[in-house]
């Protein structure tokens, strides 16, 4: 397995409210772990979050003394998720903050996804891309309902609109998804920074070219600037042997 990662401000924002984190070595109990946050909030609040929501997330998964996956993330967000909503009520300038949460993590040719907002996670390869998380976003479910189409005049207007978030309600419900995995695949771990600005198709050539993992990743991040660069980019990638 190899895997790179990075961040961009983007065209637009002042801010970085993006942050990263990956590890092709074990993580506590887990084999290896892929992370990418999308921060919310006025101030610095949404740099904050995401900051604060990854790093924490991480060093409870190092500590767990679980053994089963699933046991071991979930309990690791719950906390995580009630900790920031403590923080949130210690400072005036971090009430509201939020964040987007996809992370994923392989184990025995088995592909583990949270998600919670619309960052999201994909498998590559070379017949497809695949989107695993489902967005949860105001738009995205009016789709899944029939209501909105996809792309069109309603969903462009309201489509930064996210129904769930970490540091928002007590009562966070993930989705957790599973996937068994084929040979030569790629895992992409990303905000909607590059989602809003590159559709699946461009993402999938470039990503599937047979050139640096770092390359690929650079090339996600300038054709994401040169479409307008609107918002942060997050990128994880992962080539899985």
């Amino acid at each position: 397995m190899e895997a790179y990662a990075q961040t961009d401000v983007g065209k637009m924002r002042l801010i970085n409210q993006d942050y990263i984190f990956y590890s092709i070595m074990p993580v506590g109990n887990l084999q290896n772990l892929f992370v990418v946050a999308d921060g919310m909030g006025g101030h610095n609040a949404g740099e904050y979050a995401s900051w604060y929501t990854v790093e924490t997330l991480v060093q409870l998964i190092r500590e767990s003394k679980e053994q089963n996956l699933y046991e071991i993330l979930a309990q690791s967000i719950q906390e995580v998720n009630q900790r920031l909503i403590r923080k949130s009520y210690e400072e005036d300038r971090l009430r509201g903050m939020g964040t987007t949460l996809t992370l994923a993590t392989v184990a025995d040719r088995t592909l583990y996804v949270v998600n919670i907002g619309d960052s999201r996670t994909y498998l590559i390869n070379e017949q497809e891309i695949r989107q695993i998380s489902q967005d949860h976003s105001l738009v995205e479910e009016m789709v899944r309902e029939g209501i909105f189409e996809r792309g069109s005049e309603q969903y462009q207007l309201k489509k930064n609109i996210i129904t769930k978030a970490i540091g928002v309600e007590l009562a966070l419900r993930p989705d957790f998804f599973e996937v068994e995995l084929k040979e030569n695949e790629h895992l992409l771990l990303c905000s909607d920074g590059l989602t809003n600005m590159v559709e699946d198709s461009e993402i999938w050539k470039i990503v599937e070219q047979p050139i640096y993992i770092e390359e690929r990743v650079h090339q996600l991040i300038e054709m994401a600037n040169t479409n307008g660069g609107k918002d942060n980019i997050a990128i994880v990638l992962a080539d899985l042997d």
